[in-house]
């Protein structure tokens, strides 16, 4: 939380934004493209950034995406003066979009971001009905999204839209866990204590490496995914790591106190 507070001191928000949250051109060339031949453009377009799209099968390049936040018309003559032919229809593509509807974009989606998580700090007092527990799961949850914000900002990741459904998304899959333990140790009589909280655990952990296990080796070996997908693996492998401590060591410590 110092961290995220520092970074938004720093740049005024609290993630680094793509085109698709800030408004920008961007190219699509079809085909090999050398892109050495394109990276002096970054003396003029301080932001430009390249994307490689490969087939997943061929591993064989297929396009590459030029993004900036400059216009289309600044742009497309200094790409076509860097590879030395025009752009068209058959080799490219151009997509544009407008800062205004891009902020305003953003401004929704972080509001979707922030009503999840108030409906899901609702139910989980309504399902519990006690503070402490309620607490646990909620600071939790908070904690698996807050997590993976600070290390994508710490390594300067650019978050596009789908970064932001990825810690939606987390929502979803921290606060299972947390349930499963908190339900297991308050409402469940089977067993002593440690045993309600142990047969919690075998069930959220194995839940959390399936989770992992469909995740992490999708955002290492499919290198030919686009950069959103790649985005939404990333995120949710480091909030479910982060989940195995929040939930099984802070929360799981704390549920154990409050029943004592």
């Amino acid at each position: 939380l110092v961290y995220i507070g520092f970074f938004y001191s720093k740049n005024g928000d609290i993630i680094y934004r793509d085109i698709s949250l800030t408004g920008g051109t961007s190219i699509t060339l079809n085909g090999e493209i050398d892109q050495s031949r394109l990276e002096p453009l970054r003396e003029k377009f301080p932001d430009i950034s390249f994307t490689k799209l490969e087939d997943i099968t061929s591993r064989k390049e297929i396009a590459l995406i030029v993004q900036s936040s400059a216009s289309p018309e600044e742009l497309r003559p200094e790409i076509e003066n860097a590879l030395g032919y025009s752009l068209d229809e058959e080799n490219s593509s151009i997509e544009f979009t407008g800062a205004a509807l891009s902020q305003n974009f953003y401004r929704q989606l972080i509001t979707a971001l922030i009503i999840s998580f108030i409906l899901m700090s609702i139910v989980i007092f309504i399902l519990f009905r006690t503070f402490i527990p309620s607490i646990a799961v909620i600071f939790a949850v908070f904690s698996d999204i807050a997590i993976p914000l600070a290390i994508v900002n710490f390594f300067e990741i650019r978050i596009s839209a789908a970064g932001i459904a990825a810690f939606l998304m987390l929502i979803g899959y921290s606060v299972d866990t947390d349930i499963l333990l908190t339900s297991r140790a308050i409402k469940s009589r089977e067993g002593s204590l440690n045993e309600r909280i142990f047969r919690a655990f075998k069930t959220g952990v194995f839940m959390t490496l399936t989770a992992l296990v469909a995740v992490i080796p999708a955002f290492l070996l499919i290198t030919g995914l686009p950069d959103s997908f790649r985005q939404i693996f990333l995120i949710l492998s480091i909030g479910l790591c982060a989940d195995l401590l929040n939930t099984w060591l802070t929360n799981a410590g704390i549920i154990k106190w409050y029943c004592k």
